[in-house]
């Protein structure tokens, strides 16, 4: 039967990935002359693809029926857990996998012209050929387990194209907050994964769907909870908007099919799978209406204010999926997969345009309305963004920071000073750098080699505590000690230890060990 190939309609585009992989890697489509075959075999297994997918749309209309689930084989299998390769063939997987297909396709097909003679030409349409699969993964998969896989595969190839100029620190820095970002959403998504294996046993989309009566509704909950929030990550929802308009540092073809049209709808395509999940829970579907209201809000009142094209496309896409959650939330699911597909093509469309648009227009981008410019606070919240750059750099990257320095200090002065490795200051050991850097008259140390940091916070206090402990000890006990004292016993226990240490290096030792691990283990 020929819904027996739909796992060929993936893998496709991830094979023409690997190709142009190889090629850059083996050398045969490098440059200029690389780039005829390089789009040559994308745009062929792009098209292959629809191509597969018209197959099978076309062969069910007759029937006026669709598969449904379709198992290909057993990919993991342990006691009563297992997970199955399967595809789900239903209406709203085959209508958004062909939307994503055709999309995919003409982004493609526009991106060989707009990055002709790039430097990055191959690299670009290897990346992109991998999000193609990525995204056809996550619509077909009949489990959350291949969509936790195509999940993971669209958020590397999307780090990896908004740094496509990797060379501009405002381009690695905007791919690593949206990667870093996505990775708090994906932390939802394995946690909804762990409870379906704990609390149904399965992980297929229909089991999930279909709940446990025998369950108590909370638990439930928790798996909607995990599924919610990587699909507010992935759709930039408030508060996880602001990553999203950084992402369009990358090329415009990038923009559009991954922001624009469909990487961004990954969210809500989730949620309108899990309806009869989130029906069973009117306390989620409130959830949903009131995070869809708050980013809809969001993106029309940033959108308004903004100054470029795609910033302002952007903010207009974002508006639109909260308005998509709105339709989930009242229950109108078939409502908001249409709004979905359409909305997808039309904003792709847009973004693709989005060079040429400005000089169509033969006018600047348009003005502020008067109602928001005569409300200073809502004017300048919008400017603002909602403040969601600086709440975010409030509540995960200045605390990320500040508890990497107070280890790294830690380690610093605590951890080398302690175990006497080398250090930065070239001396071999703590002992050596007190003898270097300590003043003949006070027999303290000077300059800031030794001086105990700062710490900032709980966790800092903490660590500047344990510095002055250590470092109190190792002046007292160990540095006053002289020759005759502690450093004489350090010094006979090292040698002894080397030697020990070369003793047990010999093959004879070595396989007596050997010997003893087998026997502890038996």
């Amino acid at each position: 039967m020929a819904e027996q190939w739909i796992w060929l309609v993936p893998l496709l585009p991830t094979l023409a990935s690997a190709w142009i992989l190889l090629g850059m890697l083996f050398g045969f489509n490098r440059g200029e002359r690389g780039e005829r075959q390089t789009a040559l075999v994308i745009q062929t297994a792009s098209l292959l693809s629809l191509l597969l997918l018209l197959a099978l749309m076309f062969n069910a209309v007759p029937r006026q029926q669709l598969p449904g689930l379709i198992d290909i084989t057993t990919w993991f299998s342990t006691g009563d857990y297992q997970i199955k390769l399967n595809f789900l063939l239903d209406g709203l997987a085959l209508g958004l996998s062909l939307v994503v297909a055709l999309v995919s396709l003409l982004s493609i097909r526009f991106s060989v012209n707009y990055m002709h003679r790039e430097a990055g030409f191959q690299r670009f349409f290897a990346i992109l050929g991998l999000f193609n699969g990525a995204m056809l993964l996550i619509v077909l998969a009949g489990n959350a387990m291949l969509t936790f896989i195509g999940w993971e595969l669209a958020g590397v190839s999307s780090y990896l194209l908004i740094a496509y100029a990797y060379d501009r620190p405002n381009a690695t820095e905007n791919a690593t907050r949206a990667f870093v970002t996505n990775r708090i959403g994906d932390t939802g998504f394995i946690l909804a994964i762990t409870f379906s294996f704990i609390l149904l046993g399965n992980v297929d989309w229909p089991s999930i769907n279909a709940g446990n009566e025998n369950k108590a509704g909370f638990s439930l909950v928790i798996i909607m909870i995990g599924f919610l929030m990587a699909a507010m990550a992935k759709s930039a929802l408030v508060p996880f908007s602001s990553w999203i308009t950084r992402a369009l540092e990358g090329p415009t073809p990038s923009s559009a099919v991954f922001y624009g049209s469909l990487m961004v709808h990954s969210g809500v395509y989730l949620i309108i799978r899990l309806q009869p999940l989130f029906e069973q829970s009117p306390f989620m579907m409130f959830i949903l209406i009131l995070i869809g209201a708050l980013t809809a809000i969001y993106g029309f009142l940033g959108g308004l204010v903004q100054t470029d094209v795609k910033s302002s496309l952007m903010f207009s896409t974002t508006g639109q999926v909260g308005l998509m959650f709105i339709s989930c939330g009242l229950g109108l699911f078939e409502i908001a997969a249409w709004h979905l597909g359409l909305h997808a093509i039309w904003r792709a469309y847009h973004f693709l345009n989005a060079p040429a648009m400005l000089h169509l227009m033969h006018k600047p981008a348009r003005p502020v309305p008067a109602w928001l410019q005569n409300r200073k606070w809502l004017y300048l919240a919008s400017v603002q963004r909602f403040w969601l750059d600086n709440l975010a750099n409030a509540m995960l990257v200045r605390p990320a920071l500040n508890m990497a320095h107070d280890v790294q200090r830690f380690d610093e002065q605590i951890v080398v000073r302690a175990v006497g490795l080398p250090n930065s200051v070239g001396a071999i050991s703590s002992l050596a750098q007190w003898e270097e850097y300590k003043d003949d008259n006070t027999g303290k140390l000077i300059g800031d080699s030794g001086a105990i940091g700062r710490g900032r916070g709980a966790l800092g206090n903490l660590m500047e505590w344990l510095a002055s402990v250590f470092s109190w000890f190792e002046e007292h006990l160990v540095l006053k000690g002289g020759d005759e004292g502690v450093i004489s016993l350090i010094q006979h226990a090292g040698h002894y230890l080397n030697r020990l240490e070369k003793l047990l290096s010999q093959p004879r030792y070595l396989f007596l060990m050997i010997i003893l691990t087998f026997a502890v283990i038996l």
